[in-house]
């Protein structure tokens, strides 16, 4: 087993720059959730109660496993030992899964296009994350 330290070493580079991409668009898809819930239910009263409902209630449980992979590539980038070169490669296998080819990837590719008919920045964002899961590393 190889390690390598995820902040410099280009094994890690493509997760380096999805994990930037992914949490902006999580960011974004978290607001556009809360504008449509609140659509539904009214303002939301406080951020205590936000995060409530985005920890518990239904229409945010499509959001909560990619919440759960930021954590899982912090853990892996932010790192103080080395860690072996294949983890940077089952993070990138497990964005594809988790993005692609689940009914979290599809909610997430659904959400993903609505936004980007409003936002140039998250179509832009939408295809380079695209493009990083589908090219061979």
């Amino acid at each position: 087993m190889t390690v390598g330290n995820p902040a410099s070493d280009p094994a890690f580079a493509k997760l380096r720059e999805l994990r930037p991409l992914l949490l902006k668009s999580h960011k974004i898809l978290m607001e556009a959730e809360k504008e449509a819930y609140e659509a539904t239910y009214g303002q939301i009263p406080t951020k205590g109660e936000y995060l409530n409902l985005v920890l518990n209630h239904e229409q945010f449980s499509w959001l909560r496993p990619i919440s759960q992979f930021i954590v899982q590539i912090d853990e892996v980038l932010m790192a103080k030992q080395p860690q072996p070169l294949e983890r940077a490669q089952e993070l990138i296998n497990q964005a594809r899964n988790l993005l692609q080819a689940t009914e979290i990837g599809e909610a997430f590719q659904e959400r993903s296009a609505l936004a980007a008919r409003q936002d140039p920045e998250m179509a832009a964002m939408a295809l380079r994350m695209a493009e990083l899961l589908t090219l061979e590393t």
